[in-house]
């Protein structure tokens, strides 16, 4: 028997102060020094300066307190291109099912906001992409980035 695997992710989640995400799921995470509506503003400020279009915002904490439940800030955006997503659901269509791109903001439990997305890579593996066809998707990366500063 082997427990230290098993305890691996509760060790992570006592260390981060948040529930652990497996490397391996394709899910990249950074923090923001924003809350996090502001953390969504600046992003899609900046995405529409680049000409990403912006398809929906849904807010979570507001949709749980209209069913009389609690949850911590979250909101979640769904943007994209379709100069850039159609030749990719040429290739793959499969990858329609993570297009439009989604970008996760969220406060964990000590109050500090989170920021997760997928991976460029991930969803090329997960898709079947060939080599270099998911540059388009890396790009959103940086720009993520660019929004935390």
């Amino acid at each position: 028997m082997k427990p230290l695997p098993l305890a691996l992710p509760l060790l992570a989640a006592l260390v981060t102060g948040g529930p652990a995400i497996a490397q391996d799921a394709g899910l990249i995470e950074r923090a923001s020094p924003y809350p996090v509506a502001e953390t969504l503003d600046r992003l899609e400020t900046l995405l529409q300066g680049k000409g990403v279009q912006v398809f929906a915002r849904i807010d979570h904490a507001a949709a749980a307190k209209a069913a009389d439940l609690e949850l911590r800030p979250m909101q979640l955006l769904i943007f994209g291109n379709p100069k850039a997503g159609t030749p990719l659901m040429q290739a793959a269509p499969t990858i329609g099912l993570d297009l439009p791109m989604k970008v996760l903001a969220w406060q964990d439990d000590q109050g500090q906001t989170r920021v997760t997305w997928n991976s460029a890579d991930y969803l090329a593996a997960r898709h079947g992409l060939a080599e270099g066809q998911a540059k388009p998707l890396a790009a959103i990366g940086g720009l993520i980035e660019a929004a935390l500063q």
